[in-house]
Order: structure tokens, then C-alpha cells, then sequence
């Protein structure tokens, strides 16, 4: 009996052909073969939301502590400083063990380490009876910080496929900027040492969490662990076809089996990737983010704010939660130098906006007064009262947030992605922590000196300079910084091995 037409396919004949799939089917098909990705993603960078967590702290703290009628715990301006920035140096200290513990232990394990100083850490600070338990407790979580800072982008990088691994590579800087949120938005609720309390919580959940993770496969290439490797590949990938992938790791590692030694570190393939890794880490810091964070109650109290000081860092922290969205969206699709130039115009735009009206505007009666000028008298002439609400305040806040909305659109998380994207696979573990180092011991000098560049020079100098750094970076972006997306890693250090300013032929 001959079959009906129906359904039928040949060469010239095809009663149904196949519709090419949909964008919204591409990207449900693409959530699910990455699915397992994403998981492993959000196990890990709960290290990044303990980072940011931890990173802004201070700032309900320190004004609580100076009111503190506990001899013991009250904070004076020299003390405040050090609180604030001992945490940097802490951070460069986990950085520079991430130089070691993230080839001896692999990408996986060094961020589960990570949790014992960070619990440690807490603790000390929630049942602190005195400045040095503070001091220590600020220090252990700083390391913890700058360890998971090293280790997490590399394990993201590494386990990511090229195709999503732009919004990947935003998750570790999205998730520090959603702890800071939640740091802010409990510092309304909770008292200083419940804050450290719950500060435990995401570290105990990332430790399960990453228990049943796997490694990344070309740390265990590297280890010689092939068997191990293709296993945790293919998890994965959920089980599709991962042949192809794990042979071009597989050559990739096998050509740089060994390490980079000294000789060779010489060589412009090898150090112009970490040079501009390491540059762009150091860069970052100089345009302010990190002071601007650790004190943004402090500047908020220095200036005639509408708000009071912990509602404007509220605010100001879900700015930065809704810029880095918009990044990580957009990341893949305009590129990475587009997204640090718009980043570096903006940060130059809100500091110089910043640092113009603490030079030229109304100077607070009282921290962070609301109120406009009282009625006041000039040449025995009486003077009308100023309005009580003076629209010139609203300035600190909305350049503040343009601020944050930069700098989490462009030079946060691309600055963290580009990091584990270029550094070459043999030096990539050392580098990754040398870039931690030289970028917390950059925030350690700009928070300790902040406070007493502000009462030397005033409030409005440290952010002239910040505008100066970010008119810098426009420069360096244009002139050293590559365009690597939709390239995967063995393709973006090949390029580096010719020597050119471009992936354009």
C-alpha cells in the first residue's frame, strides 16, 4: 500500500517543512542546556554576596560607634579610619594567597576556604568587647573577601560557555552589589552586631552549596585529571554532546602544561595581558568606588542630603543593583569597551558634579540637615528664612547614584570578567591573585587616606581627582583594552600570541 503524501520528506518534496526556532524557544533551549551552569554560578558567587556584604559594614557602623558610650568600643577619627580600611588589607592579603591556593587547591576549593576566616570573622565582630576584636574581625572577613575576589571569576570564566558567559561574568560583581544592598537595607532594621550575625548566613549556604559542584574541568586538566575532567564537562553541559569542547580545552592545556617561568613572563604574549589586567584592577579602584562605599554615610552626613544618611545609602545601593542588571543584560550584546566607555563618562560627569557642589554649594548647619538656612542677619539687616526644602540638595544623592549606576554598568563587572578572560591559562591562577593584591592594596591607601585627605583639604578634593582617573580610564580603554565577546578563551589568548591591537584581521 503506498504511503500517503502526508508527513512525507525528500529531496524536492516536503508537506511540512520545519520552521526555523523562535528567539524566545532559542533562549528557553539555551536556559536549559545551561542550566546546570547557572547553578554552579550562584553556588559561588554567594562568596561575592558575603564580599559585599562584609565591604560596606562600616557604613552604619562606624556612626553608631561613635556614639557608642562604651568606652571601649567608641570610635574616634583615627580609629574610624583604620576600621574602615583594614578590610583592604585584608582583601590584598586573600589576594595574595590566591596566588598559590588557587593552582594548589583549584578554583572550587579555595572559595569553600574561603568561609572559615569569613565565619570567623563575623563572629568576632558580633560579639566584639573591644576595637582590636573589631579590627581582627574586619581583617578575616577583608581576606575572605579578596580570596573568593581571585578565585570566583576564574571558576565562573572557566565553567561558562562562550555564549552566556558575558552575563556570567557580571553574576560575581551583581551579587557583591545585592550583599552591600542587603547590608544597607538591614543597617535600617538591625543593630550593629546582628548585622554581623547575619552577615554567617550566605557563607553556610555557599559551602553546601558548592559541595555537590563540580571542579573547573581545565583546573583538572591541568592536574592531569582527564577522566575527571570530561565528567565534570559534561555535568555541565547537561549531557549534550561536549566532545568537541573537551578537545579544544584539552589542546589548549596541553600546549601550556608548565608554568610561566620568570624568562618567559618577559615576553609581550605573556605580560601585556596581565598588564592590563592588573592596570584595569588598579584603575578601578582609583576612580573612588571603594571609599565612596565604605564612608557614603559619612559624605551623605558631611552634606546637606534630603534624606537621612542610611536611607540615601539604601537607595544609592539599589541603583547599583539595577545598573549591574541592566549590564549583565547588555554585556553580550553592545560589547565590553562600549559599556566602559559609557561607564568611564558617567563616573567623570557624577564625581566632578559631586566635587563642584561640596566646593560651591550650601554648606548643613547640622549633619545632613533637611532644613534650608535659618533667619539669619547681615549688617543688622534681618533676612527673609530660606524655604524649607532647597532643591540644590538633591545633588549629593542624584550624582552619587550616577556614580554607582557607572560604575556597576561598565567598570565593576567587566573589569572582573576581563580579568579572567585574558590572563593566560598556565599564569592565570598566580595572576588572578596578583590582581586582587594590587587592587586592594590600591583601596587600603584610598581608604586610610581618605578621611584625613577630607579634613586636610577638604571633601571636594578626593573627588576632583577620582574625575581626573575616570578621564584617565577613557583613555586606556580606547588604546589597550580588547573587545572580547563572543570569543571563547582559547580564542582570545591565541590572539594575544600575535601580537595585535585587535581581533579586526
Amino acid at each position: 500500500m503506498q504511503e500517503p503524501l502526508l508527513g512525507s520528506e525528500g529531496l524536492d518534496y516536503d508537506t511540512f517543512p520545519e520552521a526555523p526556532a523562535s528567539p524566545r524557544e532559542r533562549t528557553r533551549a539555551g536556559v536549559l542546556q545551561n542550566r546546570r551552569v547557572f547553578l554552579a554560578t550562584f553556588a559561588a558567587v554567594l562568596g561575592n554576596f558575603s564580599f559585599g556584604y562584609a565591604l560596606v559594614y562600616t557604613s552604619p557602623v562606624i556612626p553608631a560607634l561613635k556614639l557608642s558610650s562604651d568606652p571601649e568600643l567608641h570610635l574616634d577619627k583615627k580609629q574610624a579610619s583604620w576600621f574602615g580600611s583594614v578590610f583592604t588589607l585584608g582583601a590584598a592579603a586573600g589576594g595574595l594567597s590566591a596566588m598559590v591556593l588557587n593552582d594548589l587547591l583549584g578554583r572550587k576549593l579555595s572559595i569553600m576556604f574561603s568561609a572559615v576566616p569569613s565565619v570567623i570573622g563575623y563572629a568576632l565582630m558580633a560579639g566584639a568587647r573591644g576595637l582590636w576584636m573589631l579590627l581582627l574581625g574586619r581583617t578575616l572577613t577583608g581576606f575572605a573577601g579578596g580570596l573568593t575576589a581571585a578565585c570566583i571569576p576564574v571558576y565562573v570564566s572557566e565553567i561558562a560557555p562562550p555564549g552566556v558567559r558575558g552575563a556570567l561574568g557580571a553574576t560575581p560583581q551583581l551579587m557583591s552589589v545585592f550583599g552591600s544592598l542587603s547590608l544597607y537595607a538591614l543597617g535600617l532594621l538591625l543593630p550593629w552586631r546582628w548585622l554581623a550575625v547575619a552577615g554567617e548566613g550566605p557563607v553556610l549556604v555557599m559551602i553546601l552549596l558548592l559541595s555537590f559542584m563540580p571542579n573547573s574541568p581545565r583546573f583538572l586538566l591541568s592536574k592531569g585529571r582527564d577522566e575527571e575532567a570530561l565528567q565534570a564537562l559534561t555535568w555541565l553541559r547537561a549531557d549534550s554532546e561536549v566532545h568537541w569542547e573537551f578537545e579544544q580545552i584539552q589542546d589548549n592545556v596541553r600546549r601550556q602544561s608548565s608554568r610561566v617561568s620568570w624568562s618567559e613572563a618577559r615576553d609581550p604574549r605573556v605580560y601585556r595581558p596581565i598588564l592590563i589586567a592588573v592596570l584595569m584592577r588598579f584603575l578601578q579602584q582609583l576612580t573612588g568606588i571603594t571609599p565612596i562605599l565604605v564612608y557614603l554615610q559619612t559624605i551623605f552626613d558631611s552634606t546637606s542630603v534630603v534624606l537621612p544618611s542610611q536611607q540615601d545609602a539604601a537607595i544609592v545601593g539599589a541603583v547599583r543593583l539595577v545598573s549591574v542588571l541592566i549590564a549583565a543584560v547588555t554585556m553580550d550584546l553592545a560589547g565590553r569597551k562600549v559599556l566602559l566607555y559609557v561607564s568611564a563618562s558617567v563616573m567623570f560627569v557624577a564625581n566632578l558634579t559631586l566635587g563642584l557642589y561640596i566646593h560651591f554649594g550650601p554648606r548643613p548647619l547640622t549633619p545632613n540637615s533637611t532644613l534650608g538656612l535659618e533667619i539669619m542677619t547681615l549688617g543688622g539687616t534681618e533676612q527673609p528664612p530660606a524655604t524649607s526644602f532647597n532643591y540644590l540638595t538633591l545633588i549629593p544623592l542624584l550624582a552619587t547614584m550616577l556614580f554607582i549606576m557607572g560604575y556597576a554598568m561598565g567598570w565593576g563587572p567587566i573589569t572582573w570578567l576581563l580579568m579572567s578572560e585574558v590572563l593566560p591559562l598556565r599564569a592565570r591562577g598566580v595572576a588572578s591573585g596578583l590582581c586582587v593584591l594590587v587592587s586592594w592594596l590600591t583601596a587600603f591607601v584610598l581608604t586610610k587616606y581618605f578621611l584625613l585627605a577630607v579634613n586636610a583639604f577638604g571633601l571636594q578634593v578626593p573627588f576632583f581627582f577620582f574625575s581626573a582617573i575616570c578621564a584617565l580610564s577613557l583613555l586606556f580603554t580606547g588604546c589597550c583594552v580588547p573587545e572580547t565577546r563572543g570569543r571563547s578563551l582559547e580564542q582570545i589568548e591565541a590572539f594575544f600570541q600575535t601580537r595585535r591591537m585587535s581581533f579586526r584581521p
